[in-house]
């Protein structure tokens, strides 16, 4: 016997948290404990944020099944996705495992009574989430449900974000002030070239004024994909994490109020690993936003002594060997900007390794005419083709490397730190290895007497 209930499209953060709503809402209305509560509605909104990080989009239904003559809260989401191509090895993991690709349908499997899971290639994938209602729970009627769905209809705040729609909403308002405040400025721009045909010699001061407002539209430009980028960590990467820790330490409240330290000590390690997710997404954004700073202070800098104190800092593992230029130079320079850039390039030589007993890592450099060119080459996996540019964008971190202790912060900040200095940042890789060059102002380097 199945009745559904409702169904939800699943297209972005906000929907994800609507499904968690009502998970909670009908769960409760259900009868079921509060510590059921809590965990069907985390195991659904693990599953719907898959959907929306590696789909995009999809569907959430939830019905009321019988089986075995046991009553269920079931939740069944969909995608039209290209499928999980390595769903045996996922399911087959443990719950400890690193890798952070199918960690939230572990944890989901985990949380639920009855979880079901099927993925074709091209057909997309369909997750069925059940938690068993108690046998004492009251009797639900099709019309109730019926009131129920009309009841969430009318509800006016379904969203936790609503704050920060609303400071979309003046952004939006004083983003419209500046466009206003452009036209007016283009117009005057056009009264200046009237005057201009009378008035040569004020041709260069019109021409600075181009140039300073196509600079302060650059820069206007700069400053909104950043507050973009912010409000997007803020709403998801952060907030993903902060809810998960929520739901997990109530429902650890709840088993150990109830004596269940076994299924407490599952739920453990679920709350680690999200508060170390938070931890490092925060740690990220603090680099991110100093990255390119420049009013901190130069030194002069033996990069043979600083590339000695980043290895230090890294967690080498025992035959992981890495080789450093002997005869590296020594700069004028900010001491924390190539400690970054090392410290980011080296470290993900050492974190997406796949064979740490063979492991090499070169770090060497090259003089050139007006830049200083540095390298750090690696023995690893590679990078395919088609990741090669993303991996240096903000968040990205290339599906061949994801993994739960990387924020997608580190080789943006490296390129935002480089590309301040005026220099560039590129990677090359052709099957295995890969290849990581920035340049760096040869102007700041120190001349040996």
């Amino acid at each position: 016997m199945q009745r559904s209930i409702l169904k939800i499209d699943i297209h972005n953060e906000l929907d994800v948290v609507l499904a968690y709503k009502r998970a909670m809402q009908l769960s409760e209305r259900l009868g079921m404990p509060q510590a059921n509560q809590t965990k069907f509605a985390t195991a659904v909104s693990e599953i719907c944020r898959n959907v929306i990080e590696y789909v995009g989009n999809g569907t959430i239904q939830y019905s009321l099944t019988e089986v075995t003559g046991y009553r269920y809260l079931e939740a069944l989401v969909t995608d039209r996705g290209r499928g999980i191509g390595n769903l045996e090895l996922i399911l087959s993991r443990s719950e400890n495992s690193r890798n952070s690709r199918g960690t939230g349908i572990i944890n989901s499997k985990k949380l639920t009574d009855l979880f079901e899971i099927e993925s074709d290639f091209e057909r997309g994938t369909r997750v069925r989430l059940s938690k068993r209602l108690p046998q004492t729970g009251p009797m639900i009627s099709r019309d109730t449900l019926d009131n129920w769905v009309r009841e969430f209809e009318q509800e006016s705040d379904i969203s936790p974000y609503a704050e920060i729609k609303s400071q979309n909403m003046q952004l939006l308002e004083v983003l419209e002030q500046l466009r206003l405040r452009n036209l007016e400025a283009e117009q005057q721009l056009q009264e200046i070239r009237r005057l201009n045909t009378q008035l040569q010699q004020s041709n260069q001061d019109i021409n600075q004024l181009l140039e300073e407002r196509e600079r302060r539209n650059k820069l206007l430009q700069e400053v909104n994909q950043s507050l973009d980028a912010f409000a997007h960590t803020v709403s998801h990467d952060l907030r993903a994490p902060l809810q998960n820790i929520n739901g997990i330490a109530t429902a650890l409240e709840a088993c150990l109020q109830a004596g269940q330290l076994e299924e407490a000590n599952h739920v453990f390690p679920m709350l680690r690993q999200q508060t170390q997710k938070m931890d490092r997404l925060i740690t990220g954004i603090l680099a991110y936003s100093l990255a390119g700073h420049h009013n901190l202070p130069k030194k002069a800098l033996d990069l043979q002594v600083l590339l000695h104190q980043v290895i230090s800092s890294l967690n080498v593992p025992a035959r992981f060997r890495i080789e450093v230029q002997e005869d590296l130079p020594v700069l004028y320079t900010q001491e924390v900007y190539l400690y970054q850039v090392f410290t980011n390039l080296i470290g993900n030589a050492i974190k997406y390794h796949d064979q740490p007993e063979q492991a090499l890592v070169q770090v060497s450099y090259t003089p050139e005419k007006e830049w200083l060119s540095f390298t750090v080459e690696d023995n690893g996996k590679g990078i395919a083709p088609e990741a090669q540019q993303e991996i240096f964008n903000m968040y990205e971190t290339g599906q061949s490397f994801a993994t739960t202790d990387s924020s997608g912060l580190g080789l943006s900040i490296v390129r935002k730190i480089v590309e301040e200095k005026g220099g560039s940042v590129w990677v090359e890789s052709r099957g295995r290895g890969s290849r990581f060059t920035f340049t760096w102002p040869k102007a700041e380097l120190i001349q040996e007497s």
